[in-house]
């Protein structure tokens, strides 16, 4: 575990989703323990600009060498951009969970729903739990 990063300035989901509130935007990829756990990332498949969706939703799917793995939004909101650098380069998912490997932007509609996730150090003690 101690090559995992985990971004201090994110929140996680269960399922290893990260979400980080950039200004009235927030920013959602899946976290480094998720992109080690899956291996080489070979396709992403991301929702459509303009797709409402509640928390929880599935919001894409993330293809690796060992499996495929739906993608679940960390809490409700209007999408309002994908990387579509992802489709050519799905790798940038595992050199770069928490920059250029983002998934999609969006307007939350209830940004309470953030107290729900876990922090940075409560989401490291979970994914040690979960090895």
């Amino acid at each position: 575990m101690s090559s995992i990063t985990i971004d201090a300035s994110c929140h996680y989901a269960q399922n290893h989703e990260w979400i980080r509130i950039e200004g009235d935007v927030a920013v959602v990829g899946i976290s480094d323990y998720a992109q080690d756990q899956l291996g080489d990332i070979v396709y992403v498949e991301l929702p459509q600009v303009g797709d409402q969706l509640a928390q929880g939703d599935s919001f894409g799917v993330v293809e690796s060498v060992k499996a495929a793995s739906d993608c679940y939004l960390p809490v409700s909101g209007k999408i309002i951009a994908v990387n579509d650098q992802l489709e050519s380069e799905p790798e940038l998912v595992n050199s770069d969970p928490f920059g250029e490997g983002w998934f999609v932007r969006l307007q939350t509609s209830d940004p309470a729903q953030l107290e729900s996730l876990m922090d940075a150090p409560a989401y490291a003690t979970f994914c040690e739990q979960d090895n």
